[in-house]
C-alpha cells in the first residue's frame, strides 16, 4: 500500500528547514506532528524527599534541554544559588548553547560531548575529583548509571522530572498510513489510550534498538528502522520505505 500519510510522535520542527517538510514536498506526503508524551517537572517537596542537597555538588551532568530546565527550576524553587564555580558536563553541542538560558557561557566551566554519554564520558574521566549532580527523568537509560560506576566518580541522581503519557483521544477515528515512533515510551503512550489498537494496513516506524524493541514487544510489526547503515535519520529511512512502495 502506498504511504500518503505520517503521524510523527514529536512536537511540530520550530525551524522550516526540518528534513521532514523536504520530505514532505519531496514524496508528496501529509506529515502531522503530535507528542505522544510530554515532560512533567517533580515537586521541590518530592525532590526534597531524595535527600539531595544542591550544596554538595560541584559538578552538574546535563543530558538534554529537559534536564536543563528543570534543575534551574529546582533550583530557583529551593532558593538554591547556583555557584559561578559549578562545572557543566553537557552531552552535546545542543545541550550547552541551550544552557546560555541560564547562565553566562563564557564565564563558566563547561565541558561538551559530541554526541552520545559514553563520549561525555570522556570528559567526565578527566575530571574524577569532582562531585556530579545527575538531573534525570523518571526514566533513565540504564547505560548512563552503568557507565558512571565503572568511571567510579562520586555521583548522584536526581529525579527532577518525569515522563507522562499525552492524552490522544481526539486521534480516535484518524487513521495514518505510518506511525513514527522514537522512544518505547511513545508506544507505552499508544496502548493506553487506545489498548484496543490493532496495526492493520499501518506501517510503524521506530527509531533505535529500544523502541523496535518494545514495537515487538507489544505484537506489532516494525516496518521501517532507524538508524541504519545506509539511513542514519528517520527522514532518510521514510524516504527510502516510501520510494520503493510508492512506485508501485
Amino acid at each position: 500500500m502506498k504511504v500518503k500519510t505520517i503521524l510523527v510522535s514529536q512536537p511540530a520542527p520550530k525551524t522550516e528547514t526540518s528534513p521532514y517538510f523536504d520530505l514532505s514536498d519531496k514524496q508528496k506526503v501529509k506529515i502531522d506532528f503530535r507528542s505522544f508524551i510530554h515532560v512533567e517537572g517533580i515537586t521541590v517537596k518530592d525532590v526534597r524527599l531524595q535527600k539531595i542537597d544542591f550544596k554538595n555538588f560541584t559538578a552538574i551532568i546535563l543530558t538534554s534541554r529537559n534536564a536543563v530546565d528543570h534543575f534551574f527550576r529546582v533550583a530557583e524553587e529551593m532558593r538554591f544559588k547556583v555557584p559561578d564555580s559549578m562545572k557543566y558536563f553537557c552531552q552535546s553541542e545542543a545541550v550547552a548553547y541551550y544552557l546560555q538560558k541560564y547562565v553566562v557561557y563564557r564565564k563558566r566551566k563547561i565541558y561538551v560531548g559530541t554526541r552520545t554519554f559514553t563520549d561525555l564520558t570522556k570528559l567526565i574521566k578527566k575530571h574524577k575529583t569532582e562531585k556530579f549532580l545527575l538531573p534525570s527523568s523518571d526514566k533513565l537509560k540504564p547505560l548512563i548509571p552503568a557507565e558512571l560506576d565503572e568511571l567510579g566518580v562520586n555521583w548522584q541522581r536526581a529525579d527532577l522530572y518525569k515522563t507522562v503519557v499525552s492524552d490522544l483521544s481526539d486521534l480516535e477515528d484518524v487513521f495514518y498510513d505510518v506511525l513514527v515512533f522514537f522512544s518505547p515510551s511513545g508506544i507505552e503512550s499508544l496502548f493506553h489510550n487506545f489498548p484496543n489498537f490493532k496495526q492493520n494496513e499501518t506501517r510503524i516506524a521506530a527509531f533505535g534498538n529500544s523502541t523496535v524493541k518494545a514495537v515487538t514487544e507489544a505484537g506489532l510489526t516494525c516496518n521501517i528502522e532507524a538508524p541504519t547503515p545506509d539511513t542514519p535519520s528517520m527522514t532518510m529511512a521514510l524516504d527510502k520505505y516510501i520510494k520503493e512502495v510508492n512506485k508501485k
